[in-house]
């Protein structure tokens, strides 16, 4: 099968977005198939970009998000309809759509062919976050492009609810797969250990973007406890607040690869605070990694954590709340090793091999119904 999977991030940016476009991008590979790339082009002289990717990628011109670097939006190209062309897929991947996916969308539609969205942002909740505003037209965007797709693909049950709550049709549930080879609990390190934490503190971690909807900031008063270091992993525009509203905090910056997985297997707690996850893949690698979740009510949270089970679930946007249930795990090593355990059992069989399976299952099945209905 040919596969066109138009995104609007990939390596070298660090997000799920990203991660899950590359995932997808090596399993198809693996199984035979051609993939195509089309990704917003990454800043200029960025070392990382040359990093080989699995399957030929497009650049298309960007610029930076203002106020979030980080973030690049792909300006109007020709590049992507020609990719297309040349390409020839079956099928169009359109990876959490909104800028660049929605030119996807439109090339899918001009040339006949059938395109599977993969809905992967709260917009809607960013909205809220950085506008203070504009949630009704942001649903109103989020239901204009994936009601134009053949399939949309939602990672969680909560998610599910909001896309049909909002009109959104033709959705099918398709989760998200983790490295259980790459994180896994015997990466936890005692020298590491004693670097963070050199007065053997219990160490509560965060991963993540450092970004107000992110909310890390209710970190705060965790990072009051006695015992207990906070260690926060990721960058992003929050980064210089974070520093003044965490105190005691340890800033590791970005971190990827076997060293993150070290650092998330020498974790006690993995604490995350934003209440705008349509997934959260951070709180699958921490439960891989054999550590105890402690996370908010909503979003992709609701279908990973078994509360009481492999983490405790807290009310969104709660600080007190947070550092309640990261202190009964900080008193009890007992419950945090059970917590763990039944974390790492719970995702062993996640692979992203399987996700991938179903995921060409979804094309073959898009393909299938589109011909039928040209044969028709």
């Amino acid at each position: 099968m040919r596969v066109v999977i138009v995104t609007e991030s990939f390596p070298p940016d660090v997000n799920g977005v990203a991660h899950c476009a590359l995932q997808t991008a090596r399993h198809l590979v693996d199984r035979g198939h051609a993939p195509l790339v089309v990704a917003p082009a990454p800043a200029p002289g960025n070392k990382l970009a040359a990093l080989a990717a699995p399957c030929p990628v497009v650049h298309v011109p960007s610029l930076p998000l203002p106020g979030y670097p980080q973030v690049r939006v792909a300006l109007p190209s020709r590049r992507l309809a020609a990719a297309i062309v040349q390409h020839r897929p079956d099928v169009v991947h359109l990876a959490s759509p909104f800028v660049l996916g929605v030119r996807g969308m439109a090339a899918a539609a001009k040339f006949g062919i059938p395109a599977v969205a993969v809905y992967q942002t709260d917009l809607a909740g960013y909205a809220r976050t950085y506008m203070g505003a504009g949630e009704a037209a942001a649903w109103r965007r989020i239901r204009s492009v994936h009601s134009a797709a053949d399939l949309t693909l939602v990672p969680s049950s909560a998610s599910m609810n909001d896309l049909e709550t909002h009109g959104v049709p033709r959705l099918k549930l398709w989760a998200r797969g983790v490295d259980t080879a790459r994180f896994r609990p015997e990466l936890r390190d005692a020298a590491l250990r004693r670097e963070l934490a050199p007065n053997g503190e219990v160490i509560v971690g965060y991963v993540g973007r450092l970004a107000p909807e992110k909310h890390i900031d209710l970190l705060a008063d965790t990072c009051r406890l006695p015992g207990v270091k906070v260690v926060i992993v990721g960058d992003g525009p929050s980064q210089p607040a974070l520093a003044e509203a965490l105190p005691g905090a340890v800033f590791l910056g970005r971190r990827g690869g076997d060293d993150l997985a070290r650092i998330f297997a020498s974790f006690d707690v993995f604490a995350h605070t934003g209440p705008f996850e349509t997934f959260c893949q951070t709180v699958q690698e921490a439960m891989a990694s054999g550590v105890p979740v402690v996370a908010p009510a909503a979003g992709g949270p609701l279908d990973l954590v078994d509360h009481g089970r492999t983490g405790l679930l807290v009310p969104p946007r709660d600080a007190s709340a947070v550092r309640d249930a990261v202190q009964s795990l900080v008193a009890d090593r007992a419950l945090r090793v059970a917590y763990g355990a039944a974390g790492r059992a719970t995702v062993e069989g996640r692979t992203w091999a399987a996700i991938g399976d179903q995921l060409i299952g979804h094309y073959a099945d898009v393909v299938a119904a589109r011909r039928a209905v040209v044969a028709a």
